[in-house]
């Protein structure tokens, strides 16, 4: 009885340890895990610097990806208390030396009312009539990537083929026009009025331009839409993209085709570049 007794306990036991096993720690309270966003500013100060430094940023980060041409290629970031005004990358620097204390800031007549270098007046001329047009707008990048000129010339727009270009479905246009440099301001108005309220312009014979509220989010919209433009050339040149349908590139455009997502998903380069390369904070 006693050896009985004794088997099934211990058969008992194992049974029901093994039936339950070691209890899985609890989750987090997600208020407790980081999770970047936006930042709120105390000073009209702080977000100038903010600003700057993102912009500096996002110039080094173009540099590496060689997205700059000679003196070619510009960002603008809107300066938070004079509207009006923007600044820019120093005319003929190259973007990878780029500091915040180098940035330019420029009138909407494009003269400079804070800085040591020139700007090119053919580029600020587009920026600062897109800017006039679009008060939501913090900043304008604009550069004469290899692929988005690729695309450019063929006077096309980015078709639904991937998640990433989905972002861009009915959400960016084509200039329809080439008139050379643009120099003057009726030019720019005609650039401003075909990007309307979207996000993103083809250029055509010329290149490509992107707008956010924010730094990030321009800057992310230019970087996801040069890859886009070479993952279409590339799936062309292979062979028949299939086109994803009018209703989920919608819902993913609605998904992914927001500032704050573009904002969020340019976080990772701005942590690398940042502290990869501090000086540019200087």
């Amino acid at each position: 009885m006693h050896g009985t007794q004794g088997a099934n306990g211990a058969h008992g036991t194992q049974g029901t340890s093994g039936a339950t096993g070691p209890v899985p720690p609890l989750p987090l309270p997600t208020d407790q895990l980081q999770f970047a966003m936006p930042p709120m500013h105390e000073s009209v100060e702080d977000e100038r610097r903010h600003r700057k430094e993102r912009l500096a940023g996002a110039l080094r980060i173009f540099g590496r990806l060689g997205f700059e041409d000679g003196v070619s290629g510009h960002i603008t970031a809107r300066d938070p208390e004079f509207t009006d005004c923007f600044w820019v990358n120093p005319f003929g620097m190259p973007f990878r030396y780029v500091t915040v204390s180098d940035l330019v800031l420029a009138n909407s007549d494009g003269q400079v009312i804070d800085g040591r270098y020139h700007v090119n007046q053919a580029a600020f001329t587009v920026h600062s009539q897109v800017h006039a047009a679009r008060p939501d707008v913090v900043a304008v990048a604009h550069c004469h990537s290899v692929h988005g000129r690729a695309l450019a010339a063929l006077g096309e727009l980015l078709d639904p083929i991937t998640q990433e270009s989905c972002a861009f479905y009915e959400d960016h246009a084509l200039y329809d026009a080439y008139s050379g440099v643009a120099v003057d301001a009726t030019e720019g108005r005609r650039i401003a009025a075909a990007l309307g309220s979207r996000k993103a312009l083809v250029l055509r014979n010329h290149g490509l331009l992107t707008v956010g509220d924010s730094v990030d989010a321009a800057a992310w919209w230019f970087l996801s839409m040069e890859r886009s433009c070479q993952v279409q050339l590339t799936a062309r040149a292979a062979g028949r993209p299939v086109l994803i349908e009018h209703r989920l590139a919608v819902a993913t455009r609605e998904q992914l085709g927001g500032d704050l997502v573009a904002w969020i998903n340019y976080q990772p380069l701005w942590q690398d570049v940042s502290r990869s390369e501090p000086d540019l904070l200087s």
